[in-house]
């Protein structure tokens, strides 16, 4: 397919917005919404709902549900959800773009600024491109929509949790996706500009034990080791994955006794999990279960866990979604190759609510979650208009169409 004139007119629209959007991206880049910072995760849903209203969308924020305790022993209050929804009647698929403003990075941290590299072409930050470069370019393809005088249904989802695993805002994530037909998430595109089509699923653990308190020195043998109840079961752990099968567990934080000279009587360990189907997740579910004691035993073990972001295969309705993105983009002089990734976001749990859902649709870049993140600026503008021309076809498909069973052939 080649370009209507009415997506033209949006593209060149948006091709004289490439200084805006670098200086929006400077803009959000500088407010540090890492580590759960309110003041800055305030702001950046203040500045981006401001601008859907100014589009015409009833904005509405959903309170955030607490996480459960073990995994975060000194939470921050949950942070809201923000929808900005605008509908129109008879203007095709109900669209649902969801975003992130958090970031991995530390908030007082150096990593603070949008820097252009030397060659002009990248360009360093903190979050630059996951995902606020895909925030900025949603908000100016939405504008530039609006300004071509296209009439969308659609709706804006800002949550503030995802990179800390979506628990506050997953109820949110799944309301929404019951009212819509497509759902468009703006992590950024892998380096070469690929779409994901599917993603491992994802969990996190605790596994607790507890001991017996005694001085090392004076009654060492009264004691008994909740670290060494703790290790014996993190070795049995180790020998749980299975990449070849998709099963991957992996430990992160210990906790234990303070001091060296006291029988340590409690001890904690945190993981997280990846799975390809439900059937595995209902294995890793078993073994940690299996990890347990009996509630009386000396030393015991007790394991949390929750797997709340279900795998996300390609289906035959978000083939269909990705090959009309695909042919917007080949229409644009792209090409958008499909991939996978045993990384997880919240298009997982959109797929999983009913929501046909397309995740890659920010900008390009690379090193994520690291001091050299990096994106492509090119991918500003470029991205902008493929996110934009893939909503105007979207717009114009049969939501019935989109949904029914069978695709056609293309992913590779």
């Amino acid at each position: 397919m080649t370009l209507s004139s009415r997506e033209r007119k949006v593209c060149l629209g948006i091709e004289s917005k490439a200084g805006a959007l670098l200086d929006d991206l400077k803009l959000h880049v500088g407010l540090p919404t890492g580590g759960g910072n309110a003041d800055a995760l305030d702001e950046t849903r203040e500045r981006f709902t401001a601008r859907m209203a100014a589009l015409g969308a009833s904005v509405h924020t959903v309170p955030g549900v607490a996480k459960p305790e073990w995994i975060d022993p000194n939470p921050k209050p949950a942070p809201p959800t923000a929808v900005c929804d605008r509908r129109r009647e008879g203007a095709g698929a109900r669209i649902l773009i969801a975003g992130h403003l958090d970031t991995v990075h530390d908030p007082q941290g150096p990593f603070r600024a949008l820097s252009i590299r030397p060659d002009g072409k990248t360009a360093t930050g903190p979050g630059c491109v996951d995902m606020k470069g895909g925030l900025v370019i949603a908000a100016a393809a939405l504008e530039a929509l609006e300004e071509a005088g296209e009439s969308l249904s659609w709706s804006y989802l800002l949550n503030s949790d995802e990179e800390t695993g979506t628990f506050c805002s997953e109820q949110a994530l799944r309301d929404e996706a019951s009212e819509h037909d497509v759902g468009l998430a703006l992590e950024p595109a892998l380096p070469d500009g690929s779409l994901v089509v599917e993603r491992l699923g994802s969990g996190q653990f605790q596994i607790e034990a507890r001991g017996h308190s005694a001085h090392v020195g004076r009654a060492f043998t009264e004691g008994v080791s909740a670290v060494t109840a703790l290790a014996h079961a993190l070795v049995r752990v180790a020998e749980m994955p299975d990449p070849l099968q998709g099963r991957i567990l992996n430990i992160g934080p210990l906790r234990g006794n303070e001091a060296p000279n006291a029988v340590p009587d409690r001890a904690q360990a945190w993981g997280n999990c990846r799975f390809p189907t439900r059937a595995v997740a209902d294995d890793i579910e078993r073994m940690l279960d299996g990890l347990e004691t009996d509630s009386d035993a000396m030393p015991s073990v007790r394991v949390h866990r929750v797997l709340n972001r279900p795998a996300k295969p390609l289906i035959p309705a978000t083939e269909r979604v990705a090959l009309v993105a695909r042919s917007a983009a080949e229409s644009i002089g792209q090409s958008l190759p499909f991939a996978s990734t045993g990384g997880v976001c919240d298009g997982n749990i959109l797929q999983d609510a009913g929501l046909p859902t397309i995740d890659t649709m920010g900008v390009r870049g690379g090193g994520l979650h690291t001091p050299d993140e990096w994106i492509e600026l090119a991918s500003l503008v470029e991205r902008c208009q493929l996110l934009a021309v893939t909503m105007l076809r979207l717009s114009e498909t049969d939501p019935e169409a989109l949904r029914a069973p069978g695709a056609d052939s293309g992913a590779s």
